[in-house]
């Protein structure tokens, strides 16, 4: 599963990619208007800051209405953030003064996660308006947004698509009951994923993807009596000077007084040699840039065409590291 990607969010850049260098203007606003008070946290919208940073010297009108939607996320998040500090800090100072005349356990773990949770928003809000860019700002996860390159509504375009997949006819509810469809197994194109494959390709561009790995299949061995498995995260990086453009199926869910749902999700396969040693069984697949075209235009091409792209792929070396 690529639970994770470092993905390319630069219009210029992936404009050399085999799309015109404008993005759907219009779906980037319907994204952010999408923002509305009352959202439970997960239906949220999120998204990388590299994505933001193509609005932060808007030359057009619309270009400077996204800007002016995302300072308005911003200040929404900041409202928010600056509340939960509050509370944090409140509940932070509670727990010491219980700690100073009766110590208990349960104290002593309010301090602890209160603590954590200050720090972590005071962090939030330091990145909220830096300028300066980071290489995690252009880091992706299940359920955030970002650009992809794919054929929407007869053009080939830049797309913010959401990293989860939501075929549409079916139920919203299905994000909850599969919360894995940020991944289309190979075996299962033909399958669950059959009204998508042949009808709706998309690429993302991407530097390195993420794994979860147990740390007793990194290490190859059983667990010792009563040891606990422990999660590693390992960031794997191909060989080469040039981005992934690895293989997705995208959809566009509707429902009556919902908002238009652009998403996707990334095709994985057997992974080769030197990711499976490190305990992991699934890989993204690269697609030759020579196969891009085919690969966007699928309409009209057998199964065994698109098959056949698949298996003509990319094949890097994959160095990884740990990764936080």
């Amino acid at each position: 599963m690529c639970y994770s990607a470092m993905v390319e969010e630069s219009l210029k850049r992936l404009a050399r990619h085999g799309a015109t260098e404008r993005i759907r203007r219009d779906a980037m606003k319907q994204l952010l208007r999408f923002n509305r008070p009352g959202l439970k946290p997960r239906d949220v919208p999120k998204w990388p800051k590299a994505l933001e940073a193509n609005f932060d010297n808007p030359t057009t009108e619309e270009d400077r209405e996204i800007a002016a939607l995302f300072a308005q996320h911003r200040a929404a998040r900041r409202t928010g953030l600056e509340s939960g500090l509050f509370k944090q800090r409140a509940r932070l100072i509670t727990a010491e003064r219980t700690l100073a005349t009766k110590p208990t356990p349960k104290a002593q773990s309010e301090q602890r996660i209160a603590s954590n949770k200050v720090e972590w928003h005071r962090d939030q809000l330091a990145n909220l308006d830096r300028r300066e860019a980071k290489p995690t700002d252009s880091r992706i996860y299940p359920f955030w947004y970002t650009l992809v390159i794919a054929n929407v509504d007869g053009d080939r375009v830049i797309m913010p698509m959401r990293y989860h997949c939501r075929l549409n006819g079916k139920p919203a509810s299905i994000d909850k009951k599969f919360d894995g469809l940020y991944n289309a197994r190979r075996d299962n194109l033909e399958g669950f994923w059959k009204d998508l494959f042949g009808k709706r390709h998309a690429i993302m561009v991407a530097w390195a993807f993420y794994e979860n790995v147990a740390l007793e299949d990194f290490e190859r061995r059983a667990l010792k009596p009563g040891e606990k498995s422990k999660n590693l995260i390992l960031e794997f990086k191909a060989q080469s000077p040039e981005p992934m453009l690895l293989a997705c199926l995208w959809d566009k869910w509707e429902s009556p007084g919902e908002p238009d749902l652009y998403s996707f999700a990334a095709i994985t396969d057997e992974p080769p040699a030197e990711v499976a040693a490190t305990g992991h069984d699934r890989c993204p697949i690269p697609i030759k840039s020579e196969n891009l075209d085919a690969w966007l235009t699928p309409e009209g091409r057998s199964k065994e065409e698109l098959q056949s792209i698949l298996d003509d792929r990319e094949r890097p070396y994959y160095e990884h590291r740990l990764a936080a």
